[in-house]
């Protein structure tokens, strides 16, 4: 499917008042979020930590998901409006007794932010042998949101943000080797995650827009972040990343604030209104990949509704979650 010659894709830009150099802030500027709630996966670290600043200086009640939960308490001591759960995306039994949790509480899901995730790790199995960050990246978040399922469709129109990335340049679906078994490769294993971030995107937003629940995938740019933690630092030097100082080097890189806005941009942005299942960078919907190779733009591969429906269905028979009947009609 060349998504390149489409001109129906809903890949189009739009007028949406921002660019690349906006902030959390100014994306949110003028918004009242009094009385929505919001639930970020790792929303105390990087842009996680300036999406959760964000979103409760514009008053919404924000829930953030941690690994740590005690670090997440220590980073978010200057919020209110914030509490501190526990979830693992790598352990699907953490992930359920989280979504358990939460549902317990009978409370509806405005905005679910699935910011957290790995890159660029030492080869690493997770469950049962699964590769961490397509198990984390992708797995974690797609059991997440479907046990989370009532509470997002309970809501008045819920919104569901995924960060991918640029990154998905790096690989589409390995269908003959998705765990890597046959050769570990860090980059293109993020990639692979990345690209089944943006598939989850698409079938998500196909089958929860019926219910009101739409979905966006985001790239947020280059940021110096926690997330570069398993790169060596000769490794971001050789990439033209940092200096040997350790200071940015790449003028193409945001700041965490700038990297956090687009995430909050597709959350909450009334231009959005009616529209989902599309890749978002520099807080506008992202213009297709060109043909050149130039490392920008969403690859055909990566908004394939075809692929989407294998991934969904795949993931669901891993991971034993899925939508209820209703919403896969």
């Amino acid at each position: 499917m060349d998504m390149n010659k489409n001109t129906k894709t809903p890949q189009q830009k739009m007028n949406s008042g921002f660019d690349k150099s906006s902030t959390a802030a100014e994306v949110l500027r003028g918004l009242d979020l009094s009385g929505r709630l919001a639930v970020v996966t790792g929303g105390y670290s990087g842009l996680g930590l300036e999406t959760t600043r964000a979103l409760v200086r514009a008053g919404a009640h924000v829930v953030v998901t941690a690994r740590r939960p005690e670090a997440a308490r220590e980073a978010l001591t200057d919020l209110e409006n914030v509490e501190v759960d526990e979830l693992d995306l790598a352990d699907l039994s953490s992930v359920r007794t989280f979504a358990e949790r939460f549902l317990a509480s009978k409370r509806s899901i405005d905005m679910l932010i699935l910011n957290a995730g790995i890159m660029a790790c030492p080869e690493t199995r997770v469950g049962p042998g699964w590769e961490a960050q397509f198990a984390t990246n992708h797995l974690g978040h797609f059991a997440l949101t479907n046990l989370l399922w009532p509470a997002l469709i309970s809501g008045d129109g819920a919104r569901v943000v995924s960060l991918s990335s640029t990154g998905h340049h790096f690989s589409p679906i390995r269908w003959h080797d998705i765990h890597f078994e046959q050769g570990y490769e860090k980059f293109p294993a993020y990639g692979q995650s990345k690209t089944a971030v943006s598939l989850f995107t698409v079938e998500l937003d196909r089958l929860g827009k019926q219910h009101g629940v739409r979905a966006f995938a985001v790239h947020p740019g280059g940021i110096m972040t926690p997330l570069q933690r398993h790169m060596p630092k000769e490794e971001m030097v050789a990439l033209g990343w940092i200096d040997e100082d350790g200071n940015v080097a790449n003028p193409a890189f945001k700041s965490p604030e700038q990297g956090a806005a687009t995430q909050v941009w597709a959350a909450t942005a009334p231009k959005l209104e009616g529209m989902g299942g599309v890749y978002c960078e520099d807080c506008n919907i992202s213009e297709m990949a060109p043909e050149d190779g130039a490392f920008y733009g969403v690859k055909p591969y990566a908004i394939d509704p075809d692929q989407a429906v294998r991934l969904w269905t795949l993931s669901a028979e891993l991971t034993k979650t899925d939508l209820p009947v209703d919403g896969r009609e």
